[in-house]
This record gives C-alpha cells, structure tokens and sequence, in this order.
C-alpha cells in the first residue's frame, strides 16, 4: 500500500497547505523579486494567516529550500529506477538532463536570477550543493550496493555537481542567443568522460 493510501485526511489537508504556500511563495518570488516579497504577501496569496505560515515554514527561505528539495527528490526517485548494469556516472547524466530540459530557458533565467537576488539566497545556493551532493550519493549507494564501490559512488557524486556547476556558470555567462542549460550540462558530463 502507497503512502498516499495511509495518509489519513488531516496529513493529506496539511501537506497539500504546505504545498499551496510554496507554490504562491514560487510564483510570488519569481514575479516581484525576493525582498520584494512578504509573508504576508505569501500568506494573503495562499488564503492563510500569516500566524498558519508559521505552522508550515519558518521563513521565506524555508520556501525556497522546500521547492529545490522537491525538485531534487523527484531527480533522485528517478536515479533510483535506474538498472545497476549502468554507469552511475552516465545514469546520473541521464537523469540530470531530463530534469533540467523539464525547463524552459526562461524559468531557468528567472530561478537563476531570483536565487542571486541576495545574500541569503547565495548563501542558501551553496548549503543546497552540498546537500545535493550527500543526498545524490546516498542514492546512488542504494542503486549500487556493493560497499566497496562507496568511494567511488562518493567521487561520482560530487563531480557531478560540479559538473552540474559549471554548466549553469557556463550557461549564465553566455552571450547572444540563449542555448538550453541542458546542453550545457551534456557538453560538462562529455568533457568530465574525456578527462576519465
């Protein structure tokens, strides 16, 4: 039985709360710009109080990092799907890529943009790499269990952020017309295989 079947009415009521905020926090931030955006804003959007904010978020940030994370979850449920007899380093290219196409390269200028907006959110950038990189290892642990691979499955993780790094760097640098950031992030993981 899923855990959607065993969720009883008030958890199923509060998760779908917490996903409205974020969801008007999202589009909220993206339109008007993170310090332009209250909680007050997000509570009024979200038909809330701002106190019943409170009891889902701690604060704007919380929002943020509770959107990053559901995107990187449905990132890992798909690595997890994946056959033992890949790569990891391919399957984690893979999987990477058909997640960053889900995007358009205006929602990507609008996140980039939104997520350089201030200090926090730079700050708050840099903990989600790190947390990424612990979080895609830990999955990749699950696909490939041999505990002997565990260093290898370490190193994978993180070249793979940094690859994922480069390619939204490199992405964000370019000038004239606009490529996918997919493509970008295709030519780090081709240029990372060359070097292996």
């Amino acid at each position: 039985m899923g855990a959607a079947a065993t969720e009883g009415l008030r958890e199923r009521k509060r998760r779908e709360t917490r996903q409205r905020i974020a969801e008007v926090g999202q589009r909220l931030f993206l339109a008007n710009g993170y310090e332009n955006t209250t909680l007050d804003a997000i509570a009024t959007e979200a038909g809330i109080s701002r106190r019943t904010f409170f009891s889902y978020f701690k604060s704007k940030d919380d929002v943020i990092l509770f959107w990053q994370q559901a995107g990187a979850s449905s990132l890992y449920a798909e690595l997890l799907k994946t056959s033992p007899d890949v790569s990891p380093l391919d399957a984690v290219r893979d999987v990477m890529v058909k997640h960053i196409e889900r995007y358009t390269t205006e929602q990507m200028i609008a996140v980039d943009n939104l997520m350089r907006s201030s200090e926090a959110l730079r700050a708050r950038k840099q903990t989600h790499y790190a947390e990424q990189e612990q979080a895609l290892f830990e999955t990749l642990c699950e696909v490939w269990r041999q505990p002997e691979r565990r260093t290898s499955l370490r190193m994978v993780a993180m070249v793979s952020v940094g690859a994922m790094r480069l390619a939204l760097q490199a992405w964000r640098d370019q000038t004239g017309q606009r490529k996918p950031v997919a493509k970008f992030l295709r030519d780090a993981f081709d240029g990372l295989r060359m070097e292996l």
